[in-house]
Order: C-alpha cells, then sequence, then structure tokens
C-alpha cells in the first residue's frame, strides 16, 4: 500500500482495530470501502494497532480479510514486534501461524525476541524460540538478547537464552558484556548465573571499565559480592584507575570495605600518581577517607 493521505474510512477502521472492535472492523471491510492493510503517515496498519493492545479477536478477523502480518512501519517494525513487546503470546502464536517472518527486524536491528527479552515475557521468548528464532541475532549496536535479558534483570530468560546456545561474551560495539552491564545495572542474580556459566569476569569495555569497576562506581554491593568469588582484578585497570579509586571518588562506604577486605590497596597509584585515600580525600568522601586512612596506619604499624 502507498503512503497516501488517510481518508475518513482508514480512520475509522484503526480507530476500531485500536479499540479491539472486531465486529465493526468486519462491518468495515465488508463494505469495500477501505483496505485491510491501510497505514497512517507512520505506516501503522490496524493489525500492528490490534496486536499492539493485546485484542486476539480483532487481529484474527483481520487475518482472516488477508492483513499481511509482514507489513512494517517507517520504524521497521511490525505486529508480531508489537504482540511480543506487549506479552501477548496467543497473538504471536497467531500471527506466525499466519506467515509472520519470526525474526523480521526493525531499523535499528531490533526482533520480536529482542523486546520481548527486554520486557521480560517468558511465554513469549519461549514461543519464538520454538519457532526458530535466532537468539544470536543482534542489533546494530552490537547488543543480543542476552545482552538485554542481563541489562533488564531477567534471570529465567538469560536461563532459556544460555540453553538455547546464545553466546554469553558477545559484545556491543562498545565492549560491554552482558555480565558487564548486568553488573553496572546491579542485577547481582544475574551476575551470579552468568558468572556460573563461564562469563569472563574482567571483560572490559573499551573505556577501560570493568564489571567489578562499574560496580563499585554506583555502589553495587551484592554485585561485588558475587564478582569477588571470581578473583577479578583489583590493579590499575585498563582506564587508569583501580575499583577502590571508583568506591573513593563516589564514597561507597560499604564497596570500599569490601574492596579493601578482598584485598584492594589504599596506597595504589592511578594514572596520575594519585591513591584512593588522595581520592577520597580529594572529593570529600570523608568517611571513606577517614576508613582508608585508619588501613593504612593498622598496615604501617605491623611493619
Amino acid at each position: 500500500m502507498s503512503m497516501k493521505k488517510e481518508s475518513p474510512w482508514d480512520v475509522e477502521l484503526h480507530l476500531a482495530a485500536a479499540r479491539g472492535d472486531a465486529k465493526r472492523l468486519q462491518l468495515l471491510l465488508d463494505s469495500g470501502r477501505v483496505h485491510v492493510d491501510c497505514k497512517d503517515k507512520d505506516g501503522t496498519t490496524p493489525l500492528m494497532l490490534s496486536a499492539a493492545g493485546g485484542h486476539y479477536d480483532s487481529v484474527a478477523e483481520l487475518l482472516q480479510q488477508g492483513a499481511d502480518p509482514n507489513s512494517k512501519r517507517l520504524t521497521g517494525t511490525n505486529a508480531l514486534f508489537f504482540a511480543s513487546q506487549g506479552g501477548f503470546a496467543d497473538i504471536a502464536t497467531l500471527l506466525l501461524d499466519h506467515g509472520a517472518i519470526v525474526d523480521s527486524s526493525s531499523i535499528d536491528g531490533g526482533t520480536p525476541l529482542f523486546v520481548a527479552c527486554q520486557y521480560g515475557h517468558y511465554n513469549v521468548v519461549e514461543n519464538l524460540i520454538d519457532r526458530g528464532a535466532n537468539v544470536n541475532a543482534h542489533m546494530k549496536d552490537g547488543a543480543n538478547a542476552l545482552f538485554i535479558a542481563s541489562q533488564n534483570g531477567h534471570v529465567r530468560i538469560l536461563n532459556l537464552l544460555l540453553d538455547h546456545g546464545a553466546k554469553m561474551d558477545a559484545t556491543r560495539t562498545d565492549g560491554a558484556t552482558p555480565l558487564w552491564i548486568a553488573a553496572q545495572m546491579g542485577h547481582d542474580h544475574v551476575v551470579k548465573r552468568l558468572l556460573k556459566a563461564g562469563a569472563k569476569v574482567d571483560a572490559t569495555r573499551h573505556d577501560g571499565a570493568t564489571p567489578l569497576f562499574k560496580a563499585a562506581h554506583k555502589g553495587h554491593t551484592a554485585v561485588i559480592g558475587e564478582l569477588l568469588k571470581y578473583r577479578p582484578s583489583l590493579g590499575i585497570l585498563p582506564n587508569g584507575e583501580s575499583a577502590l579509586h571508583a568506591a573513593a571518588l563516589t564514597g561507597h562506604m560499604t564497596v570500599s570495605r569490601q574492596l579493601v577486605g578482598a584485598g584492594a590497596d589504599p596506597l595504589l597509584m592511578n594514572q596520575e600518581g594519585l591513591t584512593p585515600l588522595q581520592f577520597a580525600i580529594r572529593h570529600s568522601q570523608h568517611q571513606v577517607a577517614n576508613y582508608l586512612k585508619e588501613k593504612v596506619r593498622q598496615r604501617t604499624s605491623t611493619r
């Protein structure tokens, strides 16, 4: 269909689809005044609207009337994308049964599987995988479905993806891995699962930050507890800092205790020649500074 200006009949069909009024859809389509795949200025069809709203009967009516399940908006999204995003497993199944392409992607590379992972719709993810969805497809920025699930803390979906061969250390274009993003977001249950599955604990983003560094910067103590079980680097990282420098900068007292307890050095100099203790003093993080001073004093007195 061309992107011509909408007629009043087009508008009415779109409204009926958005409301899930299957009877009105049938009447309008049977009148012959409107095409089942008429589009608005964004390329949205009635089928997309009904799928996005979770209106099963309307989706069924539109498909029976010949609606194209693979018609796309200007963004590249389609009815299956919206059904998956909304968690409507029955509608996703119906669309697939009518020929929807399981891995049809948007202009940024996102597939129905991606949005189902993003919003935590386990049943939809399971169904899409069973219907052949590629678990290792990735967006233009390199993020795969496992990355998306890790970012959003959906550990059940993460397990499902791993069971079906998802690449655990696949990186985004900036070098971030699923473990890295889970650590940044504070999802300790995801971090635990990824580490147990063999994720690289010191996988480094292009800016030189590791999962431990980012968790220390954010103050995610539970994440740090999981990471420390796998002996991450406590020394100077490729970004010129250590995880203890990050904790000192931001004043995370519990994190500082965790890191020092694991062997981090309060007097380790960064690329600028500053120690975590000096960092804490410079940035007026008095509680951390006093703690580090005491640790330095204790170490000096035992020599």
